[in-house]
């Protein structure tokens, strides 16, 4: 007996999947589009007569040729996804519910007329699939704090929070800092430590908080995690003690109600928000730096970061920088400075900046390329001052008869004094001296009267007393 060889593929209509069986080893895509447009399309309360287009991935649309499903790339089992106008995205008939709870009668019936006492698989499948289809698309919780989003924390934290009493915001920030750190791969140390649960002591007096870690990359290290609250803040200390004499150290500090809402009010029911960015923030400046900083000292590889990626990857990251930023890179780490100085990144930087070009042996093999680039750049700058200064030409002092008079030098004597006896009985000078009140020019202190001129001052020509208005 020959057997029928048949295609199985899957059609999703509207979130709705089905499946197809075509028959013949070859079938085309017409005759899969007439088995959607007759079968499929009623089921789901569509018309036959409307258009619609077949796609893999949900954006590329099959083009209709009387090509085959193998010519396009369709193999059995494939999802093949229909994609329908705006206009008819509005089911017409009875739901998701409806049909699963038919199709559920329908398989009973069978089961009931049939001997065997469990349903078959391809019948299970089907009841499955029509099960995750009434419940929507399915949403994992999240299982790390970098996954959270509003209202949902991982499963860990919920349990550290079941099980320690939290009595303000910076008990449960420091829950999350203690299941950061757990997720990096350090190991908490104490005595009685269980999983899901804070260690003995984790709270001391005054409102300080201390834990100690271990860490399976770190040999012969342990981390004091020390926190202390200061106001609104709350500051972290991470030190990494290895081999009784070496250390290092790191600090963080966070404001509580920055990630525990204000409305907390004790007990389990606690809401975080901006886990994700706790998360990033905790990790890229307190946990990776420390523990680089740790394997650095110890003379271990480095396990993340640009120094973990190979020389090829690393030199195409490092080509795409500004000269600036790899000198700043450089003072990073040891690993970073003898990658920034590479002969064939500096050869690379000078052609894109300077669109310098040296042909093959005009210069020697061992050419300081980095030197090269730091005189070209000193040179730049030179003539961007120079360029600046043609505008603006130095001061050239002016020929003297092109240029005023200078004034005339000031007078030896001192200035006059204004009121008090000094100008009612004036000193006689080798110059006569005239009041700096007013001019009276016939008239010389010590002299005698005026020679015919009225005076100006309404007092006569007796000096102006100005003391004479607080009298």
């Amino acid at each position: 007996m020959r057997l029928q060889c048949r295609m199985k593929l899957r059609v999703r209509i509207n979130k709705q999947t089905s499946k197809v069986e075509l028959d013949g080893p070859e079938p085309t895509l017409s005759e899969l589009s007439d088995r959607v447009r007759d079968t499929l399309l009623p089921e789901c309360g569509l018309d036959s007569d409307v258009e619609f287009n077949l796609s893999l991935n949900g954006k590329e649309v099959l083009l209709d040729t009387g090509q085959t499903l193998s010519s396009c790339g369709v193999v059995a089992g494939d999802m093949i996804s229909v994609i329908l106008p705006q206009s008819s995205l509005q089911l017409k008939q009875t739901p998701n519910s409806t049909r699963a709870t038919e199709q559920r009668q329908r398989l009973a019936h069978t089961h009931g007329s049939s001997e065997e006492a469990g349903p078959s698989c391809s019948e299970s499948d089907a009841v499955m699939e029509e099960d995750e289809e009434e419940a929507g698309v399915f949403a994992p919780p999240p299982l790390l704090c970098c996954e959270t989003s509003s209202g949902l924390i991982p499963h860990a934290l919920e349990r550290l929070l079941d099980s320690a009493s939290c009595q303000n915001p910076s008990d449960c920030l420091m829950l999350a800092a203690h299941l950061m750190l757990l997720e990096t791969g350090f190991l908490t140390q104490g005595p009685k430590v269980t999983s899901g649960e804070m260690p003995i002591g984790w709270r001391a007096e005054g409102g300080v908080y201390k834990l100690q870690y271990a860490h399976s990359l770190l040999e012969n290290s342990l981390v004091s995690v020390v926190t202390v609250p200061m106001g609104q803040s709350l500051v972290i200390n991470a030190v990494l003690k290895m081999d009784k004499s070496l250390e290092s150290s790191r600090k963080l500090v966070l404001k509580p109600d920055a990630y525990v809402t204000p409305d907390w009010a004790g007990g389990t029911d606690v809401v975080y928000r901006d886990l994700r960015k706790l998360s990033r923030l905790f990790k890229d400046q307190l946990v990776y730096p420390l523990m680089a900083a740790a394997r650095q000292a110890l003379g271990l590889p480095a396990l993340f970061g640009l120094p973990v990626l190979p020389p090829e990857l690393l030199l195409r990251v490092l080509r795409l920088l500004d000269a600036d930023s790899l000198i700043s890179l450089s003072a990073v780490c040891r690993d970073l400075n003898a990658a920034t100085h590479d002969p064939s990144i500096w050869r690379h930087l000078l052609h894109r900046d300077f669109r310098v070009c040296f042909a093959g042996g005009a210069l020697p093999r061992d050419t300081d390329w980095r030197d090269l680039y730091k005189k070209k750049y000193k040179q730049r700058k030179q003539n961007e001052r120079m360029s600046r200064c043609r505008f603006y030409p130095p001061h050239v002092p002016p020929i003297y008869p092109l240029t005023p008079i200078p004034h005339a030098p000031l007078p030896l004597y001192p200035p006059g004094i204004i009121g008090g006896d000094y100008d009612q009985t004036p000193v006689v000078l080798p110059r006569p001296r005239f009041d700096p009140i007013g001019a009276v020019p016939a008239h010389l202190p010590g002299v005698g009267v005026p020679n015919n001129w009225r005076s100006v001052r309404p007092g006569g020509n007796r000096p102006a007393d100005i003391r004479r208005g607080f009298i």
